[in-house]
């Protein structure tokens, strides 16, 4: 069929405001860069801060509790990884999970949001920037996500999701270095709210972009998502893409010692103080023989 203006092919519209706010988002962030040598060191030492708390509402929430239901966690912790999820602002649990499943039950296929095969910028962020593709709704509706509204936690977050991000993306990562060390807010807003977002999405969508594009696959040849040690740095643990999809329901994501997985650690933590029980892992043997089945030989 012709496509009519504004779509593209395949007939997905594009989404305007989002190209429009992730424009303005970005270059926000580029002029960050220019107070950062007259900002206060805490300034930036509070961005980075925020930064991980951030990247662990993502990784250690929404990912590996809530979408894979890889380790059981208490109520303070649910709490606590919501609360860092509003900061991410990547969408409530419920959408992101939701979206997390069919990514990969449908992994690179027109049902997978992020399809990589469609290149490199539309499964970093071009895949914002256009109607989701009708196999996405439609495949995403036969999977059952009950368990997530289960949770009073995902509800409560769902439903005052908005405030709670204003209020943790956008106001608290402002108003702490302006209120305990003087910083102007303008400095605060830039560095602490615009800067550390927009690292944090990007370091969230290289997972979706380089992880399925680059690196090796010593667990299974045959499925893209690969180990990425760049992704892996910068994500907090979450670039060991190869195993994660071989073995998703695995809480450490990851061979556990082998490597840089600070969201590991993390949920290691929160199990010696008594916040997480059953901790899924996939069983060395089992992980040995993947390797020699379908591995690409490069571990």
């Amino acid at each position: 069929h012709a496509d009519t203006a504004g779509r593209r092919p395949g007939g997905q519209a594009i989404v305007w405001r989002n190209v429009v706010l992730m424009g303005l988002l970005h270059l926000g962030a580029v002029y960050a860069l220019s107070l950062v040598p007259r900002a206060h060191i805490l300034t930036l030492l509070w961005a980075y801060f925020c930064f991980l708390m951030t990247a662990l509402g993502v990784t250690a929430g929404a990912h590996r509790l809530w979408s894979h239901r890889s380790y059981k966690a208490k109520l303070p912790l649910r709490i606590f990884l919501a609360a860092a999820n509003s900061m991410a602002f990547q969408n409530d649990i419920y959408e992101w999970s939701r979206d997390h499943r069919v990514h990969h039950k449908y992994s690179e296929t027109d049902a997978d949001p992020h399809n990589a095969r469609r290149g490199f910028f539309f499964s970093h962020i071009g895949w914002l920037f256009v109607r989701k593709h009708r196999d996405v709704i439609e495949k995403g509706r036969k999977l059952d996500f009950t368990d997530l509204l289960d949770d009073p936690v995902v509800r409560f977050q769902r439903k005052y999701y908005k405030s709670s991000v204003v209020l943790m993306c956008f106001v608290i990562p402002t108003v702490v270095p302006w209120y305990l060390w003087g910083e102007s807010l303008w400095n605060a807003y830039f560095l602490a709210s615009i800067l550390r977002y927009t690292i944090s999405l990007n370091v969230t969508w290289l997972v979706n972009s380089a992880a399925h594009m680059y690196g090796n696959r010593p667990y299974d040849k045959n499925i893209n998502p690969r180990q990425n040690t760049l992704v892996t740095l910068g994500a907090i643990g979450e670039g060991f893409h190869n195993y994660h999809h071989t073995f998703p329901f695995d809480y450490s994501a990851s061979e556990l010692g082998l490597k840089f997985n600070p969201t590991t650690w993390f949920i290691d933590f929160m199990f010696w103080l008594g916040l997480v029980t059953d901790r899924k892992q996939a069983p060395k043997e089992m992980i040995q023989a993947r390797k020699e089945r379908t591995g690409d030989g490069s571990a």
